[in-house]
């Protein structure tokens, strides 16, 4: 609490900042060289630890759209920049190393079609296309971000037949429809672009070639899948056309040019025209070359020994890399972090030594389809079987807001935490925290396309702490390897998400000046490697855990019923309710624990692997939990029960009720697991 040093964390954050870093370049690696430095200097014992990765880096990109009389009305991408005589400007935008603007994961491609508006891309919206009459086959399709993972975008379109996609920024959604745009205001200016991957995050994450395979540098050929069969649809997660991001500026002559039927209110932005769906009246030539190769990146690995020796590590992490700058994501999140390590240096100088192991990761390609921390936990595997913790900071400030999300087994441990830290606003982070969301805000990653604290299913009467999704770097350590994880940040009005303007100029003047937030953060991420690392009986809630499966059932029993879907939910009802028993029961053991504690320790966190399904989810056999999952549909918001709820959606009965059987089998192993403890 006494060490992390707001000073501290501004000189990092400057330091990460300094130079556009994306994910295996130069500049890259010198962030990892300084991580790395920090990491030793508390006495942490400290590896950079490689990965040969495929990554795509734009050599040449070219959007251009013509109108009916074949004028050329926009050639693009716009170079990101803003007045430099209007409000101070922006001392980093010119900078020769910031690369185009692109997404990741997308292929070369040379397509020209007339256009069709789809709104923000999600499933609805193509629905809603097809049923007015308006095909996307042999389109390009263009979609505005938010919503849903911009990957969902083209994975949907891609299914529907488009030759390719454009991603824009409305200023509806983070523009001047919101407030001031930088450098006025935080909000994204006219040519801001949001770069970000394309990646089918929900069927796999990781480097494309080694699914469930550590992509080490030594890894032979032989185990890849080739890179020209990553593309298409089943168990493959890049697209096969090319997708490119737009500013709203270089959207603009596109949407107004445009002919068609006018789109349904709701799909209106806030450009001064009315949007149209098309076809009609626009063509666009997207040309992009990519240069898609195996590359280096490092993620740097810090170790504190356990002084039980056994395997029972938390794990804590949070991204380096970044699409230009990164000061707020990731880079405030880094120097949070560095400021925890900071004061855990400080207790090792002073003799102190964890009981648990403690392992500090700065995870690198996160943007890229959390790469690095795929991968490695893919290579720790067996080890990461008997981890008790995984804690995530990913956005780390963005304001003033906290949001947190979780298991619902650490839940209740993430508000106790939160009560010990002071708030730079007054009173604790928790009484913050909770005045906010009484007050309706604090939206988690505020102007961004998701929102943890939203995606809450909300069974208690205190602050609601929101269901891991995906989109960071806890994805693989809960839905693939069952380990129970948090994700915390401090949020605020941030327009300029994967922009060049997410820079330290920005950072300074509307996310924290004086860095008191990130104080702030790196005390709570602090408190929860401090307090599980030692703590005698490990805190999980499985009470809490219970309630919320069944409720999540009782939800989904409701939609069922409401599509005359006709499923037997009896045994996952009664799966649910034996687990939320054993909950309650093991709950009052955790309050008067045995002398020796290490059996009672190791139901409790096996009974988190329990809920894994050992056959994965329909359609994605890597995402393995059986309770949270991001959507196939959605990317980032979590889906619970989702074998189930997809089943459900997709009006499947044979395929729901299997789902509803492996849930049952996977409640009652949990439900055991507890019960063992208490015998």
């Amino acid at each position: 609490m006494a060490i992390p040093d707001a000073s501290l964390a501004g000189q990092h954050l400057k330091t990460l900042t300094a130079a556009p870093h994306w994910a295996s370049s130069p500049e890259d690696y010198a962030t990892a060289l300084y991580v790395a430095e920090q990491f030793k200097a508390a006495g942490l014992q400290t590896q950079i630890v490689p990965y040969r990765v495929l990554l795509n880096k734009p050599v040449k990109i070219l959007i251009e759209a013509f109108n009916a009389d074949g004028k050329k009305i926009m050639s693009g991408p716009t170079p990101e920049h803003v007045d430099p005589y209007l409000d101070g400007g922006d001392p980093f935008q010119n900078d020769p190393r910031i690369l185009p603007a692109f997404n990741g994961s997308s292929p070369s491609g040379d397509v020209t079609a007339e256009v069709v508006y789809a709104n923000y891309g999600n499933l609805a919206d193509f629905k809603k296309l097809a049923d007015l009459g308006i095909s996307v086959k042999d389109k390009i399709v263009l979609v505005r971000y938010g919503e849903n993972f911009r990957g969902v975008k083209a994975y949907l379109a891609q299914q529907y037949g488009a030759k390719g996609v454009l991603i824009y920024s409305d200023p509806a959604d983070d523009g001047y429809f919101r407030g001031d745009m930088y450098p006025k205001g935080p909000f994204r200016p006219e040519s801001a672009v949001q770069r970000g991957s394309v990646q089918f995050l929900p069927i796999y994450p990781g480097d494309p070639e080694t699914p469930g395979i550590a992509s080490t540098p030594d890894l032979p050929d032989s185990k890849r899948i080739p890179a020209d069969q990553t593309r298409g649809f089943a168990q493959n997660n890049q697209p096969h056309i090319p997708v490119n991001p737009l500013s709203y500026k270089d959207a603009t002559p596109i949407l107004r040019a445009l002919t068609g039927l006018d789109s349904p209110r709701e799909w209106q932005g806030a450009l001064p025209f009315t949007y149209h769906l098309g076809p009609g009246k626009v063509t666009v030539h997207m040309h992009l070359e990519q240069d898609i190769a195996l590359r280096t990146i490092w993620d740097v690995i810090g170790t504190i020994p356990g002084t039980d020796h056994s395997d029972d590590a938390v794990v804590a992490g949070n991204h380096r890399d970044a699409w230009v700058y990164g000061a707020v994501d990731p880079n405030s999140g880094t120097a949070a972090m560095l400021e925890s390590v900071h004061g855990l240096g400080d207790l090792l100088k002073q003799g102190w030594k964890p009981r648990r192991t403690i392992i500090i990761a700065s995870w690198d390609a996160e943007e890229e389809g959390l790469i690095g921390s795929t991968e490695w936990t893919e290579q720790h595997a067996a080890q990461l079987a008997h981890a008790v913790a995984y804690f995530n900071t990913d956005v780390g400030v963005s304001g003033p807001n906290f949001n947190a999300a979780a298991v619902p087994s650490l839940k209740q441990f993430v508000r106790e935490v939160t009560r010990q830290v002071p708030s730079p606003a007054g009173g604790t982070v928790y009484d913050q925290w909770k005045k906010a969301q009484s007050e309706g805000s604090g939206r988690r990653r505020n102007a961004n396309p998701f929102s943890a604290a939203s995606n809450s299913t909300h069974t208690e009467n205190d602050v609601r702490v929101g269901d891991l999704g995906s989109g960071s770097d806890y994805t693989p350590f809960i839905q693939h390897l069952g380990v129970p994880s948090t994700d915390i940040g401090s949020d605020g009005p941030y327009g300029v998400y994967h922009s060049t303007f997410d820079d330290y100029n920005w950072f300074i003047k509307f996310a924290d000046p004086t860095f008191v937030y990130e104080q702030q953060q790196a005390r709570v991420f602090g408190l929860e490697i401090l307090h599980m690392a030692d703590t005698d009986v490990l805190p999980y809630d499985y009470q809490l855990y219970g309630r919320e499966i069944f409720s999540y059932l009782v939800e989904a029993q409701k939609h069922a019923a409401a599509i005359h879907l006709h499923l037997d939910f009896t045994a996952a009802i009664a799966a649910s309710q034996r687990f939320a028993s054993a909950g309650t029961v093991i709950r009052n053991l955790q309050l008067a624990p045995p002398t020796d504690p290490t059996a009672l320790n190791h139901s409790l966190r096996d009974a988190e692997t329990a809920l894994l399904n050992p056959e994965g989810l329909p359609h994605r056999p890597w995402y393995k939990h059986a309770i949270y999952a991001p959507g196939e549909f959605t990317g980032y918001a979590a889906v619970v029960i989702p074998g189930v709820n997809e089943g459900i959606e997709a009006n499947d009965m044979l395929r729901a009720q299997a789902q509803l059987a492996s849930l049952a089998e996977a409640l009652n192993r949990a439900a055991i697991t507890l019960e063992s403890a208490t015998k």
